[in-house]
């Protein structure tokens, strides 16, 4: 049981050390990039094509500052715009494919992930999702009645507070990875040692097999739908050392998470906007399975095409 919980421990650390190097710089670079102009000005660049997922420019806004912050900054900013419920649906669906892009696509390539695979699926979700959604709903052209008022953030200026600001919410970051990777590594070390890890694999293994998977990737996909895919990635970085995931698994497995992960928590902090969150839930749900189980085959028809070469060159 000592050695139990000290192994866990141990690789939470390492877990977080591991992490920690890729959240921390990064979270600094955009707590400092957000008071400068950058982020206005790639604004500004793709508002005009807004239209095209039946959204005014403004739009643009929680787009931007979703992607390059977090999922919860976007939605303060589509409170702070006059929207129609279709335009907050559609801002909802493409930020819940897409967001937080710089840390969680940094996370995904300490996995050994290629980015710009993340970087592919997730935007094109999104846009695939917004222009879907515009022309199939016609519906949803009353105003947006959200069920909260944003709270505004204290203007910081100066080059030295916006400094210290960004290395702060980096420590933060740190921390409260910690506070959830650590214990979850103990939880997976006891899972383990206790046989319990096995069983729930075997559960879950007709639909790691659906999706084209062994077993052994099980835990990775609990682990990224409850917690998300910067937390859960703690968990994918173990299972690649202990439990030889393959890499072909490792990627049909992010490519699942990056669709739906986190999928009750990114689902509820929709609902303060005021619209529909079951079908946001469905969609979310029903593509990710839909995408994976499509690229499975494809890449296991590839590998097949690839023996069958071998072997007649032989």
């Amino acid at each position: 049981m000592k050695n139990t919980f000290k192994n866990g421990v141990k690789a939470g650390l390492q877990t977080t050390w591991t992490l920690g190097k890729v959240i921390f710089p990064i979270t600094i670079l955009v707590g400092i990039l957000q008071h400068t102009p950058v982020l206005q000005y790639i604004t500004n660049f793709i508002a005009p094509v807004m239209g095209i997922f039946g959204l005014s420019g403004e739009a643009a806004i929680p787009l931007v500052v979703g992607n390059f912050l977090n999922l919860y900054a976007g939605i303060g900013a589509i409170l702070t715009l006059d929207l129609t419920v279709k335009e907050v649906f559609i801002l909802a669906m493409m930020l819940s494919f897409s967001h937080n892009l710089l840390v969680e696509s940094t996370v995904a390539a300490r996995v050994g992930i290629k980015i710009w695979i993340i970087l592919v699926v997730r935007l094109g979700l999104a846009f695939f999702s917004g222009i879907i959604i515009n022309l199939v709903w016609q519906g949803g052209s009353e105003q947006a009645q959200y069920g909260l008022i944003a709270p505004k953030e204290e203007v910081i200026t100066g080059f030295f507070p916006i400094v210290f600001d960004a290395f702060q919410r980096g420590i933060l970051g740190i921390v409260q990875l910690a506070i959830i990777v650590i214990p979850l590594m103990v939880a997976v070390q006891f899972m383990k040692d206790l046989g319990w890890l096995n069983a729930f694999s075997k559960k879950m293994a007709p639909f790691t097999r659906m999706l084209g998977m062994k077993e052994n990737t099980s835990m990775t996909l609990a682990a990224g739908l409850t917690i998300g895919l910067a937390y859960g990635a703690g968990v994918m970085i173990q299972a690649v050392k202990e439990d030889n995931v393959s890499k072909k698994d490792i990627t049909l497995a992010f490519i699942f998470l990056v669709a739906c992960h986190a999928v009750v928590e990114d689902t509820l902090v929709f609902i303060p906007l005021g619209i529909p969150v079951w079908p946001l839930l469905i969609i979310r749900v029903v593509t990710a399975i839909v995408l994976t189980m499509v690229i499975a085959q494809v890449w296991k028809r590839m590998e097949l095409a690839k023996r069958k070469e071998a072997t007649y060159e032989h």
